[in-house]
């Protein structure tokens, strides 16, 4: 099929690529004329393991292309997916603008019946809206389509090329078909692909999320419950996960969620309940959960420290919200970091792909970088992880105990044993343990 997806963000080019990979044709339009540049050299914005090395595979074998021009993009064009960012107001509700104006300029574009997409992540009502635009600028047939991305920053490329589910909304039996034919090989293990109207696609993506940002809001505060009766939250953790109802998934406690997709769905979806009366109690308690708990590390450490930290010097391992990404939207490290420079303490941070954005975007000249984990560690008062990249679970404890002033470790993500580490000499706390 010949695809083009507009918008080459991080849902966007993971699509693109993947969709090229399957032997597809894909054109990707996006207005930035410098990202484009580079994306047509196979240098990509974002880190995503495996992604890189397929968008050149794809741009070398002519069959993914990237333009500014609607006009080139869509070009013999059977299918458009809109892939642009929907990002939150201040009330939580997701700006649907950039949808809309990549709308009307497929509109402007068609030569005949197209099947356009919503792969954003989009409130209910978005496809009406979307097809609303459409025929307001063309007499062309068209069908609109809801299919949600359930894409994991880290696991991007598998998660598209052999995805649990395919959620496809829509009324038309043609752009069914058609949908259908497109994901035909990365379902032929027999995972399914699941049609159904398409103001239930649209909440299926918001509700998913929730569902996920529920549950971690749930084990971290049975974490704190455990500090409180001394009770251990990897013991609660084992046992419930143990039931088949319950599943072992998303049950870790940590410092709270991040990322592009939990913050924003979550605000989301209380957003649409509220537009239709009705008050979402449990995502709300779920928001302020997690906004408390991304707080609960630098409680810890005043606890400790005292709360004048003027002359105290922390590490932190880990910046991204994840292992796996350079992602560090609504990162614990962002809360953490911020309240510590306030509190007088100096702050070294190691993340092994995401200090760049720290640099630019969100913490700057607040905190030093480390070129290295142990390079941060050095002449600490204690080290935080906040992170649980895979390079920090087995560090060398004896050379992290002669490099810090005091051996204090905070662990954000219950990565290291408790036990070990206090037989070593170590004063450790971590999450509900």
């Amino acid at each position: 099929m010949r695809i083009t997806v507009i918008g080459t963000g991080y849902v966007g080019l993971v699509a693109g690529t993947c969709f090229a990979e399957s032997g597809n044709t894909v054109t990707c339009i996006d207005i930035d004329a410098e990202k484009v540049r580079k994306l047509r050299d196979g240098i990509i914005p974002i880190y995503e393991p495996g992604l890189e090395e397929l968008l050149r595979r794809n741009v070398r074998d002519e069959r993914l292309f990237f333009t500014t021009s609607y006009e080139e993009g869509m070009k013999d064009a059977e299918i458009a997916f809109i892939a642009v960012g929907t990002p939150p107001g201040e009330d939580g509700s997701a700006d649907v603008q950039y949808v809309l104006a990549a709308a009307k300029s497929i509109a402007e574009q068609m030569k005949g019946y197209m099947v356009v997409v919503d792969k954003s992540t989009v409130p209910v009502g978005t496809a009406a809206k979307v097809a609303e635009t459409i025929s307001a600028h063309t007499n062309h047939e068209f069908d609109v389509v809801s299919n949600p991305e359930f894409l994991k920053e880290g696991t991007a490329i598998d998660d598209f090329l052999k995805p649990n589910r395919v959620v496809i909304g829509s009324s038309s039996e043609r752009a069914k078909r058609i949908m259908d034919d497109l994901y035909e090989p990365f379902v032929r293990t027999g995972n399914p692909i699941i049609h159904m109207d398409v103001p239930s696609a649209e909440l299926t993506k918001y509700a998913a999320n929730a569902m996920l940002a529920t549950r971690i809001s749930f084990m971290n505060e049975i974490a704190n419950v455990c500090d409180l009766v001394g009770a251990n939250v990897d013991h609660v953790r084992r046992g419930i996960g143990s039931d088949e109802r319950i599943g072992s998934r998303f049950l870790f406690s940590g410092v709270g969620y991040g990322g592009s997709c939990f913050p924003k769905d979550v605000k989301a979806i209380v957003h649409t309940a509220d537009q239709n009366g009705y008050d979402f109690k449990i995502l709300k308690a779920v928001e302020h959960v997690n906004e408390l708990q991304k707080q609960l590390l630098f409680r810890f450490i005043t606890d400790r420290f005292g709360k004048d930290l003027s002359g105290k010097r922390f590490a932190l391992w880990g910046l991204a919200f994840k292992p796996n990404t350079d992602d560090m939207r609504e990162a614990p490290a962002i809360v953490l970091a911020n309240a510590l420079v306030e509190a007088g303490a100096t702050v070294v941070a190691h993340d092994p792909e995401a200090m760049e954005e720290a640099k630019e975007i969100y913490l700057g000249d607040k905190i030093e970088y480390a070129n290295g984990p142990m390079a941060a560690v050095e002449g600490a008062d204690a080290l935080v992880l906040v992170t649980e990249w895979n390079e920090f679970r087995r560090p060398d404890f004896d050379r992290i105990k002669a490099s810090l002033k005091q051996p204090v470790i905070f662990d954000g993500r219950n990565i290291w044993s408790r036990t070990k580490l206090e037989a070593m000499g170590f004063e450790y706390r971590g999450i509900g343990r």
